[in-house]
């Protein structure tokens, strides 16, 4: 597991941490209001986001190929084509097998796609410009409650502590299995490797709750108190503030276009 921070120089990753993640958040708040169907406010939302990554010199790739995590989200709205607002339209599919389906259901389902997909964009325009420390410290300077940053912090920085917990015993688990002859797969039948994988699950929880607690009592005989430590709360520079406002401004007017275009 790697980090998705990517080290540039560029104007976005010299930008203060605390104007991306304001600028994110109302990125997602704009978009998210923006009415179905109002594809040409899309289209320009996506146009802002892509021309964002170019200046990051990221790449459309990195941006794009990662934005496929919205997937699996996406495919919760699918049973608005078929169960979305009247009228429906039956389409004759196969030798007599028909498929009803709603035309705005199709809509909402394509704008929530389309949402979707923006918005991971965005967030991993923020992740890959921004170090994670710098994202901590500038929720802190938001005056996010503490409590939920240390939460954000320590659950980011023991997953990689789980992964390489679980590369260990996958590694294990190879070493042991011998490979039958024609086959991909290390072991033996399908249900034997549940039967492995179930054990290898409870296994991983029980040795993950064992290191948590000695982490926990290192971290406490070095002095942690339950929060991060107090970092520098210096204010925005008039620049970043002008920029910020400038960027909530265009976000704004996209939303209205919005409005003109979607139904």
């Amino acid at each position: 597991m790697r980090e998705l921070f990517r080290q540039n120089r560029s104007i976005i990753h010299q930008m203060d941490a605390r104007v991306k993640v304001i600028f994110t958040l109302a990125f997602v708040l704009f978009l998210s209001l923006t009415p179905f169907n109002a594809w040409p406010a899309y289209i320009l939302f996506l146009t802002l986001i892509l021309s964002a990554a170019l200046f990051s010199r990221l790449g459309l790739g990195f941006v794009l190929k990662r934005a496929l995590l919205a997937l699996p989200f996406i495919l919760a709205a699918v049973p608005l084509i078929f169960i979305g607002p009247p009228p429906h339209i039956t389409l004759d599919v196969f030798r007599g097998v028909q498929l009803t389906y709603s035309p705005e259901g199709l809509g909402r389902f394509a704008s929530i796609a389309v949402k979707s997909w923006i918005s991971v964009q965005v967030a991993i325009l923020l992740a890959a410009t921004t170090r994670f420390p710098d994202l901590l410290t500038a929720l802190q300077q938001l005056r996010v409650p503490k409590l939920f940053v240390a939460i954000v912090g320590l659950m980011w920085r023991y997953l990689f502590v789980i992964v390489d917990e679980v590369t260990r015993m996958a590694r294990a688990r190879t070493s042991r299995s011998a490979t039958v002859p024609g086959s991909h797969h290390h072991g033996g039948s399908v249900s034997w490797r549940a039967g492995v994988t179930g054990g290898m699950a409870g296994s991983l929880f029980l040795r993950s709750l064992e290191r948590s607690d000695r982490v926990y009592a290192a971290m406490l005989s070095r002095g942690y108190t339950g929060e991060l430590p107090a970092s520098d709360t210096r204010p925005l520079s008039n620049g970043d503030r002008q920029l910020l406002a400038l960027g909530v401004v265009l976000l704004a007017m996209l939303w209205l276009l919005g409005l003109f275009s979607g139904g």
